[in-house]
């Protein structure tokens, strides 16, 4: 009974060796699927893409002055959407860079998109510039995401 389907299993083998289309046939499918399944794939993220529940909205800020000099003072950042819309109830943090604040300032966006932020930028010893960095945290409501680099504040010597 062994010898019986090991003589099957190996005429299954030369039958399949002797078969040319089988060998030919199965990459030729292969490929075939993967066109298809590529294709099905871009119909469907094309769909959800077009979904306004899925897609989240990047915010960007403005700070007003871009560039200042060391020494108290106040910034104005306004958050906007990409279609140039105010973004209210935003939270703007101002985080030391190459320039230094003490610990971080905060402040929060009204109806026009603007915050106004409290600072007071130092730079070190024989440093000419330095930079301060800005991070938007999105409002509750709504779709937004903040994961792009915003616009940096330059401070230079007086």
């Amino acid at each position: 009974m062994v010898n019986s389907k090991r003589d099957g299993r190996t005429a299954n083998r030369r039958s399949f060796r002797t078969d040319r289309r089988a060998i030919e046939g199965l990459p030729v499918r292969l490929v075939i699927a993967l066109v298809v399944g590529v294709a099905s794939l871009s119909v469907m993220m094309g769909m959800i893409g077009d979904i306004d529940g899925l897609a989240a909205t990047e915010l960007d800020a403005r700070p007003q002055p871009e560039v200042t000099t060391p020494g108290d003072q106040s910034l104005a950042v306004t958050v906007f959407d990409p279609d140039g819309g105010a973004v209210a109830d935003a939270t703007v943090i101002v985080r030391s860079g190459s320039a230094r604040i003490d610990g971080v300032a905060t402040g929060k966006t009204n109806a026009d998109g603007t915050a106004r932020v409290d600072i007071d930028p130092e730079l070190g010893p024989n440093q000419p510039d330095g930079t301060l960095t800005i991070e938007v945290k999105p409002p509750a409501e709504g779709d937004y995401v903040d994961e792009r680099e915003n616009t940096e504040v330059l401070v230079i010597a007086e």
